[in-house]
């Protein structure tokens, strides 16, 4: 089969196609005929070598996010699927595993139905992306009332982040630049402040005691506490974490936490086919492409999912 890896970490051009050997589910796995992979800050983060250094040998394959077609059950999975059902799944790469392929073998635990009514592309923004934001609620544990703070909230993790704190019952601030307003105030953010310096000061404009707590989505980390009040908690990105002060605690939210929360991932299903959570893609690219996809990743700026077509 064709993927999408690469053997030395560096800049988007050191992805390229590589042949792989088609895999084959083991104990509890099913085999996918990927269609769409998200491109997330992830694989770029993979790709640049932030990382670290892989105890796999190459090619590395990137992805977090896949959706397609269920192509075969392996041994001892117990699931209401069937063979060529629309799916979609979050992986997590190691080595030459990794979503960015024409087939990819997960736990079973990891896949669900796609949404009804939706694209392959469409379907693949939601498992990583939502999943994350789901473990950073569930990690807060905020009753309903309580007044959270999204950053990055244009951004796709940000996104549902909005849209899923508020399903909670949650009151969100949200950042975003002025282009973005109209957009953030639409996925449902109660109260949307210009993104950038300042932005914590502003929420305390508004809310002299500060938030019950904050999702930092974009890795504002020190720049972003002021906005929550003593005592409260702030869930960032990629292992990071800020300095504490007045007992504010950072917690990073890892989504490996989730990967096998089949019912977690179930029920983005269902909040993506009721409207509660908006799937967006910023534009479906080849595979061949990837290393596009991955500069304008870099670039920043991108609103919705960039999506590879296997």
């Amino acid at each position: 089969m064709r993927a999408i890896g690469f053997r030395e970490p560096g800049e988007p051009d050191v992805l390229e196609v590589v042949e792989l050997p088609d895999p084959t589910p083991g104990d509890g796995e099913v085999v996918i005929r990927v269609h769409a992979a998200a491109v997330n800050p992830t694989d770029t983060a993979r790709r640049s070598g932030f990382a670290g250094p892989s105890k796999q040998p190459p090619p590395y394959v990137p992805g977090m996010d896949a959706a397609g077609i269920l192509e075969e059950i392996g041994p001892g999975v117990q699931t209401d699927l069937s063979v060529g059902d629309r799916v979609m799944a979050i992986v997590l790469p190691r080595g030459s595993h990794g979503a960015y392929a024409e087939k990819v073998a997960v736990p079973a635990d990891s896949v669900v139905a796609a949404p009804r009514d939706t694209s392959h592309a469409e379907a693949s923004t939601l498992p990583m992306n939502g999943l994350t934001a789901r473990r950073s609620l569930d990690m807060l544990g905020l009753e309903p009332g309580s007044t959270l703070v999204v950053t990055g909230a244009a951004g796709a993790m940000g996104g549902y982040a909005v849209q899923l704190a508020k399903a909670d019952g949650l009151f969100v601030i949200a950042d975003a630049a002025e282009k973005d307003e109209t957009l953030v105030s639409d996925l449902g953010a109660d109260v949307v402040l210009r993104r950038g310096e300042g932005f914590a000061e502003r929420v305390r404009e508004r809310y002299p005691d500060g938030a019950d707590a904050a999702i930092d989505a974009a890795l504002l980390l020190d720049a972003v506490a002021p906005a929550v009040k003593d005592g409260g908690t702030i869930i960032t990105l990629r292992g990071q974490e800020g300095t504490p002060e007045r007992d504010v605690v950072f917690r990073p939210v890892f989504v490996a936490e989730y990967a096998t929360e089949h019912e977690k991932l179930d029920t983005l299903r269902r909040q993506a086919e009721d409207g509660t959570v908006t799937l967006r893609v910023a534009e479906v690219l080849p595979k061949e492409q990837a290393p596009e996809a991955h500069r304008r990743l870099d670039a920043g700026g991108v609103r919705g999912r960039l999506v590879l077509e296997f």
